[in-house]
């Protein structure tokens, strides 16, 4: 089992709302002439400063992160397999394509490999780049072995260094996402103080290095960056076109990056769509960034060979559904308070009706069952209906997608983080509520919007857009522990503009009471000065062994975890790997994990070699697994899904019957006779054991 072991051994300037001159700015200078060339100075000179801090900051958070991960695993000093070993689950997956690519004699053999894959799915061959997000491992792969850099840097280095690299621009947007909403960059350099104070909750790249998400997430960031600057009134023509291009080349990116992307899209849709509907954002505005992500997720959808999961998706159905309805309610936005009320609830619902039919009739179309297992999982989670599904009972045990553990909100508030966000949410949740009762009941005309008159409250449609943000990926964050890194990130950036924002920096100074300071600095040294080191004999005993003893064409089953190293250590072929998003990956996945459940060795056997096995890899931390509670262990699930009673003191449900089979995972061990006729043992550690089986029927 994999462990970390110890190892032996002058005042900040503010910027006007708009980088562009506003109008009433130009009137002011032409009326002071004098001040004119000094006002400008002043301003080129606090944006050089706000923009070499910024840049800065984000090269700084990029070697924290580097530095971790080094002290953490030692990586420099470990072996080669180990290093590979680190990349647990998934990340090995995606990791042993870059590898892969770099392997292959020829690029165009290269991609030839990945499009006429045979070795990841046994006995099936699968075009990786249409079920994979992984051209960001083919990209880099091109330019390791265009550029100059071989002599210099090992492959591994150049992959992880390119993630800690996006880090600082991750970083960085989101230091220019609140000097946007504030003015200040005062406000970014607080937000990227916290992202790395809050680092626990904020990102876990330094131990997750390959995961799509953290490919993903600094586009995502570049992209509410350049939305915010959008949102804004009175920009310049070229300003306007410049930032559309910056946030289709964000949204492309980040839709590229992670198979996850429509159902954040998606969210980020249902906030243009409420502020639409409120009258807080410009409605061509809001038409503009609808048809960028459609267009985006198109895009991607060639790329990846027409992948249907992404025709499919309901952020498709649910932007084409907008664009219907406004069609057919062209008068939305007139009327008194409760005429447009009315009007705003079936707009609502015929939005809704629009995007469930839409999707449905895609999904017979196209015959998608792709992402059926992420619907069931939904279904039960928020207690629609109880389950036996094995995929959706697999997400639904799983800590990471199960809700925020409470004592997150504890170490936020060690920060101060928490108290200033809630401090600044319940005020512009509060304006956000007066100014669309306000746009709800003005039936005389419509004012633009982010202008109303001289003593009207107030909320900039850039305000407005980052707070349902936040909102909402505030709700899926409390939902899903593992979409907190999109809300807490986000949070240091809506926390730190209402801190610095002229409007509330009085209240702030009232509440200065609160500041009770536990550790920021001295809390990031003492990391930085902890030194451990990678340790896990067992797997890399495993992984020497199956590159010294096996054919290079045998066939691996086991856990998806456990598979994908064995896929980037070895190259050898797999039965299943822990890239879920495919209805015939997850059937072939539940047939193998029979090996856990009570069956007998013959079924198991048949099962097995329907899939061309060679050898099967056993784990006792999941044989005998206590991590779970009773019930949510995976030998648990099997059960239920087969119909047998789980082991151990407890209720069973009433149709639930005894199995016929002893588990076999635990039998297997005693070498009796029926085993012993179709497994035999060639490895065994303390963690791992190895049978390769017979050929015989």
């Amino acid at each position: 089992m994999m462990s970390i072991r110890q190892r032996r051994e002058i005042r900040a300037t503010e910027v006007s709302e708009d980088f562009p001159a506003q109008e009433e700015n130009v009137k002011l200078e032409n009326k002071l002439p004098s001040g004119c060339t000094s006002r400008r100075l002043w301003k080129i000179l606090s944006l050089t400063i706000g923009g070499t801090i910024a840049l800065c900051i984000g090269l700084l958070t990029s070697v924290y992160l580097a530095t971790l991960h080094e002290n953490d695993l030692w990586f420099s000093n470990i072996k080669e397999v180990e290093r590979e070993i680190s990349f647990r689950t998934e990340c090995g997956l995606y990791y042993s394509y870059y590898k892969q690519m770099l392997q292959a004699p020829t690029l165009v053999q290269g991609f030839h490999g990945l499009i006429y894959d045979n070795k990841t799915e046994s006995m099936k061959t699968i075009n990786l780049l249409q079920r994979m997000n992984i051209y960001q491992e083919v990209f880099l792969s091109i330019l390791y072995r265009v550029l100059p850099i071989q002599k210099y840097l090992e492959p591994v280095y150049f992959y992880i260094y390119t993630l800690f690299g996006l880090q600082a621009i991750y970083v960085t947007a989101l230091y220019i996402t609140s000097w946007l909403l504030s003015g200040t960059w005062l406000s970014g350099l607080l937000a990227a103080f916290w992202y790395v104070t809050n680092r626990i909750d904020t990102t876990r790249v330094e131990f997750t290095i390959p995961l799509r998400e953290n490919w993903a997430l600094p586009f995502f960031a570049i992209q509410i960056a350049a939305i915010t600057y959008f949102l804004r009134p009175n920009l310049q023509p070229l300003s306007e076109r410049l930032t559309l291009l910056a946030i289709f080349i964000s949204t492309f990116l980040f839709s590229l990056t992670w198979q996850f992307n429509q159902f954040m899209m998606l969210m980020q849709a249902l906030v243009l769509f409420t502020l639409d509907s409120l009258d807080m954002l410009p409605a061509v505005k809001a038409t503009w960034l609808y048809g960028i992500q459609i267009t985006s997720l198109l895009l991607v959808c060639i790329l990846q060979f027409f992948n249907s999961m992404i025709l499919g998706s309901l952020l498709i159905s649910f932007n084409l559904s907008v664009f219907v309805a406004r069609k057919l309610q062209k008068n939305l936005k007139t009327g008194s308070f409760l005429n447009r009320l009315g009007k705003l609830l079936l707009h609502l619902f015929m939005v809704l009706c629009l995007t469930l039919f839409l999707n449905n009739i895609i999904k017979k179309i196209l015959n998608l069952k792709s992402d059926e297992h992420i619907f069931k999982f939904l279904k039960a989670k928020f207690g629609l209906g109880a389950t036996r599904d094995f995929d959706a009972n697999l997400y639904l045990c799983e800590e990471a997608f199960g809700l925020l553990p409470f004592n997150t909100f504890g170490r936020l508030s060690d920060t101060l983080l928490f108290y200033a966000y809630v401090f600044v949410l319940s005020i512009t949740v509060t304006v956000a509520f007066v100014v669309a009762f306000h746009n709800l009941s003005d039936s005389t005309s419509q004012q633009s919007v982010g202008k109303m008159e001289k003593g009207t409250v107030n909320l900039k449609p850039e305000t407005a857009y980052n707070l349902i943000h936040t909102i909402l990926f505030g709700f899926l964050a409390l939902s899903t522990m593992r979409m907190k890194y999109l809300w807490t990130s986000h949070m240091c950036v809506f926390a730190s503009f209402g801190l610095c924002s002229p409007e509330i920096w009085e209240l702030l100074l009232k509440s200065v009471h609160l500041y009770n300071p536990k550790r920021f600095w001295p809390g990031m040294m003492d990391e930085l000065s902890e030194l451990r080191e990678f340790y896990d004999p067992d797997t890399v005993e495993l992984m020497n062994w199956i590159n010294s003893n096996t054919p290079r064409k045998a066939v691996f089953a086991g856990s998806m975890q456990l598979l994908a190293g064995v896929k980037l250590c070895t190259g050898r072929t797999l039965t299943n790997h822990p890239h879920y998003e495919d209805s015939s990956l997850r059937e072939r996945t539940r047939a193998v994990y029979q090996i856990y459940a009570k069956r007998a060795p013959e079924e198991v056997h048949a099962l097995l070699r329907s899939f061309g096995t060679d050898y099967v890899i056993l784990e006792d931390s999941i044989c005998y697994e206590r991590r779970h509670h009773r019930g949510c262990r995976l030998r648990d699930l099997l059960d239920i899904a087969n119909g047998h009673m789980m082991d151990g003191p407890g209720e069973n449900d009433p149709d639930l019957k005894p199995a016929d089979h002893p588990r076999f995972c635990e039998e297997i061990k005693r070498n009796l006779p029926p085993y012993v006729a179709h497994f035999t043992r060639v490895f065994q550690n303390k963690t791992f054991h190895v049978y390769k089986l017979s050929r015989n029927k």
